[in-house]
């Protein structure tokens, strides 16, 4: 053994890798995969994250969010003569059709003051929520090669869609509010009101948005029922007509459950908020509680429902 050989042996400053252990390459051989995964601090790809780092990507991308939401508005209409236009015609002509076929045909005008402004209010709220869940069962979907080319948070899409929905519902106020104007209805500080009747209204049309989006995206039939399920929920939902009418002549508790209803909820809000002829004598009881629950309760459930699905979008 040479001299620098002896020197490097013995010098108390320099120590040598031991050899490989066999025994402890055999221990890892016998390690279940998820504990080896985990000694060397390896993860699932494309595992589900908590919910408080799921929300925290989420928050990340809310400029994505916003800025996908603004390019489906654009586009939505680019091949139309009329563009835009049909964002509020559209709604205007289903107002149309439903005066002449209850207002008019079955009378439900009778009672009613300004009935018009009335009729246009429950088409264009009800259509906010419609649109939501419509879009929402398409979203995982409709956007399979998206999903599949990048990675973010899949909740992204049916937010981003509820936006999207929320932006139309905002032009659709500017012609409503012209509307209720153009039909004698004084401009009075409950216009105010309108703010918080659309936040709580978007807080619920997201949560069945993603909850749908969970639905849609495991079966894919669910996007031909639903228009069917919608178009149900209209008639129970005061859109065309005054909701006591059907209350009073029905059981209390049918009629609480009627009352109760969401899409009726935030509809009866928006008509007191614009028309100085609604009363708050005619609004269900407890009205606000009601509104701010359900955007709470569907908001939050219908976010942690979509989660607890996270890893499956895209797969298969």
């Amino acid at each position: 053994m040479s001299a620098m050989s002896q020197h490097a042996l013995g010098h108390p400053g320099i120590r040598t890798a031991p050899p490989p252990s066999s025994a402890s390459a055999d221990d890892e051989d016998d390690l279940p995969p998820h504990e080896l995964a985990a000694k060397y601090g390896l993860g699932v790809s494309g595992a589900r994250p908590s919910l408080a780092a799921y929300t925290r990507q989420v928050w990340s991308r809310r400029h994505f969010i916003t800025a996908y939401a603004t390019a489906r508005l654009t586009s939505m209409y680019a091949s139309a003569k009329l563009g835009q236009l049909w964002q509020v015609m559209t709604p205007l002509l289903n107002a149309g059709v439903y005066y002449l076929i209850f207002g008019v045909l079955m009378g439900t005008r009778h009672g009613v003051t300004h009935f018009i402004p009335y009729l246009c209010t429950g088409v264009f709220v009800y259509g906010f929520t419609q649109g939501t869940v419509l879009a929402g069962t398409r979203a995982v979907q409709g956007n399979l090669s998206l999903i599949r080319a990048l990675h973010f948070p899949r909740a992204c899409l049916p937010i981003a869609l509820t936006l999207n929905q929320l932006q139309q519902m905002l032009f659709s106020t500017g012609v409503l509010a012209v509307i209720v104007l153009a039909f004698g209805e004084p401009l009075t500080p409950r216009w105010l009101l309108i703010a918080p009747v659309l936040l709580a209204q978007s807080l619920f049309n997201m949560g069945v948005a993603l909850a749908m989006a969970r639905v849609g995206a495991k079966y894919t039939d669910a996007a031909q029922l639903v228009p069917f399920i919608t178009r149900t929920w209209l008639y129970f939902s005061g859109v065309f007509y005054n909701l006591t009418t059907l209350t009073k002549h029905a059981p209390s508790w049918a009629g609480t459950l009627l009352e109760a209803n969401p899409a009726h909820v935030y509809i009866a809000l928006m008509r007191y908020s614009l028309m100085d002829s609604v009363s708050s004598a005619s609004l269900p009881a407890h009205i606000w509680v009601l509104a701010i629950a359900w955007g709470l309760a569907i908001g939050i459930g219908g976010y942690i429902y979509f989660w607890k699905a996270e890893e499956e979008y895209g797969r298969g």
